[in-house]
């Protein structure tokens, strides 16, 4: 008898903590971000999206072309990354493709970085990246390659 008392009384307190539970999420309305949180999330810095759709903040090299790696960013130091923009200097390794672009070389050629235009990332909506990289050649650059060109980054 005594078993069967304790047992009830477990079975009353599991339902009550459930049921209280249950109240407490159903009664309240589901909270909409505070202002705080809308404009924290906001003010984090956007990040830069890698050809393995990876985000990435302030990487050291970044590969531009996708498909081949036959352009490439490297020893990237960066002077900032803001909400709105992000400047690096570094070196822009592009492979000449002579005779081929299995047995071509690569150049290396200095390069000032900027990336800008922030917008929500697909993958992630609530992430700003970065959907435009300007690169401008000081110096030398690549055959064929003005000395500031523009891109507009994927998403």
């Amino acid at each position: 008898m005594r078993e069967l008392a304790m047992t009830k009384v477990a079975a009353v307190c599991a339902v009550a903590t459930l049921a209280a539970a249950m109240g407490t999420a159903s009664a309240a309305p589901a909270a909409a971000p505070s202002t705080a949180q809308s404009v924290a999330q906001r003010s984090v810095s956007p990040v830069l999206v890698d050809c393995f759709w990876k985000s990435q903040v302030r990487p050291a090299d970044f590969i531009l072309a996708c498909g081949d790696g036959n352009s490439r960013l490297t020893a990237l130091r960066w002077s900032h990354w803001h909400a709105g923009s992000a400047v690096a200097v570094g070196l822009n390794a592009v492979n000449d493709c002579r005779p081929y672009c299995a047995a071509g070389r690569f150049h290396s050629y200095p390069v000032v970085v900027r990336l800008d235009d922030p917008q929500p990332w697909e993958k992630q909506p609530e992430v700003q990246r970065y959907s435009r990289m300007t690169l401008t050649y000081p110096g030398d650059r690549p055959e064929r390659v003005p000395r500031t060109v523009t891109y507009s980054l994927w998403d």
